[in-house]
């Protein structure tokens, strides 16, 4: 999913960096504090809102995310360009606060591959993959916010269209045709069918 492809901008295309978020959620076998996320409590997630340390949080599956505002603020002043892998609902406040943040929407090909990439992980429970397959339905109502889509087929071609899109040098797009019939097919799984 998304995650693979940032991983992949972040290997091969040096003027990027990727803000590690806060969550209140328990590490994930091999994942570490720091790299993956950092993981805090949920008196400190509250603290960081009072103190207006994050730049956009969510509640998600149960848990808190958040993006520390200095480490964004902070990289974009040195002139690099700040990736935030992060749920529809941040990346709207993002909007609202840092206007000039262009809005990239990671579609999969079609719902299955998104189910099967789900199922593939390994690390959720039928539950859990149920509710990710529910929030991505949920998801699809606010596509309108977003200001490009495109189609994480093949990893290496959509990080190269992300970094065409922040270079505005003509990346290949999903048309909306095309997002239209992923969102219907990721609606249908929210309603079971």
């Amino acid at each position: 999913g998304k995650g693979t492809v940032v991983k992949h901008i972040m290997d091969h295309y040096p003027d990027y960096r990727l803000s590690v978020s806060v969550t209140t959620r328990d590490p994930r076998e091999n994942e570490i504090n720091g790299v993956h996320y950092h993981f805090i409590s949920n008196e400190k997630f509250e603290d960081m809102i009072s103190k207006n340390d994050l730049l956009e949080y969510a509640g998600y599956v149960n848990h808190y995310y958040g993006t520390p505002r200095a480490f964004v603020e902070t990289n974009i002043e040195n002139g690099k360009n700040v990736i935030l892998e992060i749920e529809t609902q941040g990346a709207i406040q993002v909007k609202k606060d840092k206007p000039e943040a262009i809005m990239i929407f990671v579609l999969p090909p079609d719902a299955d591959t998104l189910k099967k990439r789900l199922i593939g992980r390994n690390t959720e429970t039928e539950e859990v993959i149920n509710q990710r397959l529910q929030k991505a339905a949920e998801e699809t109502a606010v596509l309108d916010h977003y200001e490009y889509f495109v189609i994480n087929d093949a990893v290496e071609e959509c990080a190269a269209n992300i970094d065409k899109i922040v270079k505005d040098n003509h990346p290949k797009l999903a048309d909306a045709d095309c997002v239209e019939k992923i969102k219907k097919d990721i609606m249908k799984f929210s309603k079971g069918e």
